[in-house]
């Protein structure tokens, strides 16, 4: 215990002075007015999350509920998670880049998609519109390793849809993420790319209404490319960045391919054609 010295007594005959009282500012109302603009600041901050979320959310929800309806809520819900992951590869891909870029936005039976700032650099663009589909291989190829070691049908049936769909996304015409790809190679692709989409569209019965709208989509750019109209940033790209993007599109596309086959066998043994959900 610390030794504490006695209180010292005034002299005989001196008063003693009371200490005058400490003037004390008043801190209240400036402590209520900074607690008020954090407030404010965090509220502003909150609307901002819960108005991104809620861009996302209504797109999302409206989707799902039309998927609901035409292929049932398993289905559905596969779909929907299938197009999220492949477009959340597209926007962290913008901003590993440091580009603005907005979250997903779906539209219904036409897909999802991803606003972002176009980067100066070509090569750069092929490879966010690459991050789309490789993020779709990675779930395709987690699924069927899920499905391998519980050996549940469903697994495999995922696997193969995902693979599926971002195999179709790799087709070398836009507005497709392949036809982005592709124009970082070679942009007169584009019109071997839609001949291609055409017997791919032909070969999987995909309705005539879907043919119509990417056909309109990507029309001007096939044209363009016809007309030997090339995206300036091409200039800048050299032999061996195309080389790059080359060999990143046929490596996502042999892999696609191979889980799409491998899995959709044991997902839909003696069938040719559905994914067995």
């Amino acid at each position: 215990m610390d030794y504490l010295p006695p209180p010292t007594q005034p002299p005989a005959g001196e008063q003693r002075e009371d200490p005058k009282p400490v003037k004390r500012r008043n801190r209240g109302s400036g402590a209520i007015l900074a607690a008020l603009v954090a407030f404010l600041v965090k509220f502003k901050f909150l609307l901002l999350i819960g108005g991104k979320l809620f861009a996302i959310s209504w797109s999302f929800l409206l989707s799902l509920w039309i998927y609901v309806v035409i292929f049932g809520w398993k289905l559905a819900v596969v779909i929907m998670l299938l197009l999220l992951a492949h477009e959340l590869g597209h926007y962290f891909a913008f901003r590993a880049y440091g580009l603005p870029a907005r979250l997903p936005a779906f539209v219904p039976l036409l897909g999802a998609f991803t606003a972002g700032a176009a980067p100066d650099d070509l090569e750069q663009d092929a490879y966010i519109a690459l991050a789309g589909p490789l993020t779709g291989l990675g779930l395709a190829a987690a699924c069927y390793a899920i499905g391998d070691v519980t050996q549940d049908r469903f697994w495999f049936a995922c696997a193969d849809l995902s693979a599926f769909l971002n195999l179709f996304n790799m087709l070398p015409v836009p507005p497709f993420d392949g036809g982005r790809i592709i124009g970082a190679v070679w942009p007169p692709l584009w019109i071997a790319g839609f001949v291609l989409f055409i017997g791919f569209a032909i070969l999987w019965h995909i309705p005539l209404l879907f043919i119509v709208i990417i056909g309109v989509l990507g029309l001007p750019s096939i044209l363009s490319a016809w007309r030997g109209h090339v995206d300036p940033r091409a200039a800048n790209m050299t032999f061996w960045a195309r080389g790059r993007v080359s060999l990143w599109y046929l490596a996502t596309v042999l892999g696609l391919l191979v889980v799409m086959s491998q899995s959709h066998a044991i997902a839909n043994p003696g069938s040719a054609s559905g994914f067995g959900l």
